[in-house]
């Protein structure tokens, strides 16, 4: 865990300097990863219990051809995604200028109200839209969340900053995950999002009580936050993730048929290997936390290039079932690695659109999670079998490498130009500015 050794001020709304005592900021952060372990739950949980959702929404097609209905079922895992993509920018853009913590605390409400509804609703076309719902507050949360953590933790910290709340997220993924999964299995995947539903619920109260009250930044604008588009860095970094953290999705959507199917693990080890890859996911956001901090480009290219190992290996031994838990860790740690530093590589490139900085890191990495999720669908869906979308996951990790390569390449030659020293830092970057919380 970070442990905060200051006290943090924040302006608040009354226009006074409040002092947060240590004690208090360690509350306010869990508040703000609880949040993210309630979003990683009602992301992953559906990878888990894939089979499950496709057999209850889709029943005649699933006693035709259960390949192909789970295939379909994998839309919903990028019907959420999508939600993100679309919600990151947009409600980045028109809340910039409220106060950050009444806008956590209606995120809280919005995913709680959402999930609620993915549970209740009957068809597979009325859940399709309310997970699609359910996605559209995700990058805004993180976004805000990552900000108001970075300003509590001190100068130099956005790495950290952004690791922490996204370690509810990945420590979700060896608790939450696996829990409502097997709850899931044993019951109804309609119990398992109340379950996701009371989480959040929890959050919104949280979020509520410990996250300090503080004015909105007076200088936030729609057009100010909508200006990082017109920063060509900006889009590379987005297509990083969005092309990159793909590979990881191809393969991570269908770990559950992949397990089964070709490992030959029964279906109660489902949550097993969910609480491996959790274990995995934490280890490797805050190592890549602290390695964010200290160099964005080698963050990058060397965790695109563990992931790439790591799904290689998965491929060569996945009828193996101690190699399968090996490198479905191997996995986690890549990947979560690479999700700070993409997120520091935007704030710093959106400069003063700060709040679109962070919270975009998550529109492209669920584009990922929704381009992986579909052209690993599409490969099974043509017959060739669960390994297939680890295949299309290696091409996707090695075109965000290429498009890392050239957004680092084009970035030193610029600045060479300008007669500005390239370092590969983030030390040199300004920290976020005192916001609304």
């Amino acid at each position: 865990m970070i442990k905060p050794l200051h006290t943090a001020s924040f302006p608040t709304v009354t226009g006074s300097i409040r002092t947060l005592s240590p004690g208090h900021i360690r509350l306010a952060l869990l508040a703000l990863a609880l949040g993210g372990f309630g979003i990683g739950c009602t992301e992953f949980v559906a990878m888990g219990l894939l089979p499950e959702l496709s057999r209850d929404l889709l029943p005649e097609l699933y006693v035709a051809d259960p390949e192909a209905a789970t295939a379909q079922g994998g839309i919903l895992i990028s019907a959420y995604a999508l939600g993100v993509v679309v919600g990151a920018p947009t409600i980045a853009a028109f809340t910039s200028r409220f106060s950050r913590k009444k806008m956590l605390v209606v995120f809280a409400v919005w995913f709680t109200l959402a999930t609620v509804a993915s549970a209740l609703l009957p068809s597979f076309g009325l859940v399709l839209a309310a997970r699609f719902v359910a996605g559209l507050p995700h990058g805004a949360f993180f976004g805000v969340a990552s900000l108001v953590a970075a300003r509590m933790l001190g100068p130099g910290n956005r790495g950290k900053g952004a690791a922490f709340v996204l370690g509810g997220l990945t420590i979700a993924n060896i608790v939450g995950v696996p829990a409502i999964t097997a709850l899931g299995q044993q019951t109804s995947w309609r119990v398992a999002y109340f379950a996701v539903a009371v989480i959040f619920a929890l959050t919104a109260v949280a979020v509520a009580f410990a996250v300090p009250r503080t004015a909105p930044d007076p200088a936030a604008s729609i057009r100010g936050e909508l200006k990082a588009f017109t920063r060509l860095q900006v889009w590379f970094a987005l297509a990083i993730g969005a092309i990159g953290f793909g590979g990881f999705f191809a393969a991570y959507t269908y770990i559950s048929p992949l397990a089964t199917e070709v490992t030959g693990l029964p279906v109660d080890a489902i949550p097993f290997v969910l609480v491996v890859f959790g274990i995995g996911m934490t280890i490797g956001n805050f190592a890549g936390g602290a390695f964010a901090d200290r160099g964005i480009r080698r963050a990058v290219l060397t965790s695109f290039a563990a992931v790439f190992v790591a799904l290689l290996g998965l491929l060569l031994t996945a009828t193996m079932p101690v190699m399968l838990f090996v490198f479905v860790l191997f996995i986690g740690i890549a990947s979560s690695a690479l999700s700070p530093a993409i997120q520091v590589r935007l704030m710093e490139m959106a400069e003063d659109s700060q709040t679109m900085g962070a919270a975009v890191n998550h529109a492209s990495l669920n584009l990922g999670n929704a381009l992986g999720a579909f052209l690993g669908g599409l490969a099974v869906a043509a017959g060739l079998g669960y390994l297939s979308p680890i295949v299309v996951g290696l091409v996707l990790t090695v075109l965000g490498v290429a498009i890392a390569l050239l957004s680092f390449g084009l970035e030193i030659r610029s600045n060479r130009r300008r007669g500005i020293l390239t370092r590969d830092t983030t030390d040199a970057q300004p920290d976020p500015a005192p916001v609304g919380g």
